[in-house]
């Protein structure tokens, strides 16, 4: 097995799924795919007749995709436009089309206004018709992300830094065990220059993009030679 094969097995067996670019080449940010579609899933959940089903988000053309500025996480999607598709269940009390307008509207507000993922597709199936006046989904609640603690030293800066930034509701260490992991990546200079990428959760009511960009701006600053940072959101608690 490669190593990205290996990385992807763990990836999904951690329940991370694909590790989605948020904003553009520029930002230095992903969330993963199971943060992102409970986000998504809570905002259909307030729509009444309508179970959505599985979501899947992905690169809606690899060849459109872009180089980001600071290296991923291991195996992430590069930063391009994405595709969401997804199956739901509704009653018949409107024309499905007005119905799956009405889905594809709130998913695609939500995947900007609460995220930063940057849809350019959204693919729908209905796969069932509920009975009018059926109970709406119970609402979803995910499992509160486990606190990691980072080490001393210069992980420790960095993620005194980044618990700062308004919006980080905790560092969590899903992807490889640790919320911080700094190393060092080629420069066109002589010295190579080191790397960050740090794992986070971001709290109730704020866009994982914002959170993000903060916080790699301050992890740069708060080590004495401002390293690049990448930040990967592994959850979005609920309001």
């Amino acid at each position: 097995m490669t190593a990205e094969r290996w990385t992807q097995a763990v990836r999904h067996q951690l329940g991370l799924g694909r590790l989605l670019p948020l904003g553009g080449p520029s930002d230095g940010a992903w969330i993963s795919e199971d943060a992102a579609g409970a986000v998504l899933r809570r905002s259909v959940d307030e729509l009444r007749d309508v179970r959505l089903g599985p979501v899947r988000i992905g690169l809606a053309d690899p060849e459109d995709a872009d180089e980001p500025v600071v290296p991923p996480p291991p195996s992430a999607l590069p930063p391009g436009p994405l595709r969401l598709t997804a199956e739901f269940e509704a009653a018949p009390t409107e024309p499905l089309p007005t119905t799956a307008a009405r889905v594809r509207a709130v998913l695609s507000t939500a995947a900007a206004e609460h995220l930063g993922l940057a849809l350019a597709e959204v693919d729908l199936r209905v796969t069932a018709l509920l009975d009018e006046g059926a109970e709406p989904s119970p609402v979803r609640q995910p499992e509160a992300p486990r606190p990691a603690e980072a080490g001393d030293g210069d992980e420790g800066r960095a993620a005194a830094a980044a618990l700062e930034v308004a919006g980080v509701a905790c560092l969590t260490g899903r992807l490889l065990g640790r919320p911080v992991h700094i190393g060092e990546r080629e420069s066109d200079g002589a010295l190579p220059r080191r790397h960050v990428r740090i794992e986070l959760a971001v709290g109730a009511g704020l866009r994982a993009l914002d959170v993000a960009r903060e916080v790699r701006a301050r992890v740069e600053q708060a080590l004495p030679d401002h390293p690049t940072v990448a930040v990967l959101v592994t959850a979005h608690l609920p309001h």
